[in-house]
């Protein structure tokens, strides 16, 4: 099996929901160590990576709280979701033997670094992995969108999506079978069907920057390595199919 890597710096999305494995909210510290191994075993082949983690495994667990609620300050408390995610997931890769830094948008100086873009470049080209919390720091900018502007500053390879299934379809698979899976699609390909990809915002960003679109399965064990190498099941998404 090769293993040498297709990309030497990325950067992985992961939403919130990835982490609750069959959960209804919360964390699953299981499906936590395991997506870390993945991405420990990333690291080990000399790609450096940064990772967004979203929060609605947190924030949608207690959503009767924000009916009603101003939509600002609900996606501030959803930043904050994001930050707890990303705690987690430092102890679990740290526990993994991979070193880490968490990057707050939002600046909290007693539990993570303050987002400066240098800074997280230099950790990253020292081999370790850096956590990009708190959003864009902004209400109104989904956790997608942080994702396709960190990858960009950062200066990435491409932009991972970690999601429920291996690759981009028609229409959810999990309830329609016979949907057509795509190998690999345009930036307009998915704006102009509405494919549940990212939000248009995050898909227009990386267009406008010519950052690759890779989606896979987050939860098949040893997915990202895989499509670190270029193999297993995925859908690219970049400018000319």
């Amino acid at each position: 099996m090769p293993e040498q890597p297709v990309y030497q710096r990325v950067l992985l999305k992961l939403s919130g929901e990835a982490l609750m494995a069959k959960r209804d909210y919360g964390l699953d510290n299981d499906m936590v160590k395991a997506i870390a191994a993945d991405i420990g075993a990333v690291v080990a082949m000399g790609v450096q990576v940064c990772l967004v983690i979203g929060g609605g495994n947190i924030f949608r667990g207690v959503s009767a709280a924000a009916a009603g609620m101003e939509r600002a300050q609900a996606d501030y408390i959803g930043m904050l979701a994001t930050v707890m995610n990303a705690l987690a997931m430092q102890g679990a890769l740290e526990g993994c033997g991979v070193p880490t830094r968490v990057q707050s948008a939002i600046p909290m100086a007693s539990v993570c670094e303050p987002y400066i873009r240098r800074r997280a470049e230099r950790h990253m080209e020292k081999g370790r992995v850096v956590i990009f919390a708190a959003g864009t720091g902004n209400p109104f900018f989904t956790t997608d969108t942080a994702a396709a502007l960190r990858a960009t500053e950062m200066g990435c390879d491409a932009l991972f999506k970690g999601t429920q299934v291996d690759g981009v379809y028609a229409a959810d698979p999990r309830h329609h079978p016979l949907a057509e899976r795509y190998d690999q699609l345009t930036y307009q390909d998915v704006l102009a069907n509405q494919l549940a990809v990212m939000d248009a915002a995050a898909i227009s960003l990386a267009r406008e920057n010519a950052l690759p679109i890779v989606v896979f399965n987050i939860h098949a064990p040893g997915a990202f390595p895989a499509v670190i190498r270029g193999e297993g099941r995925f859908t690219r998404i970049v400018e000319q199919g």
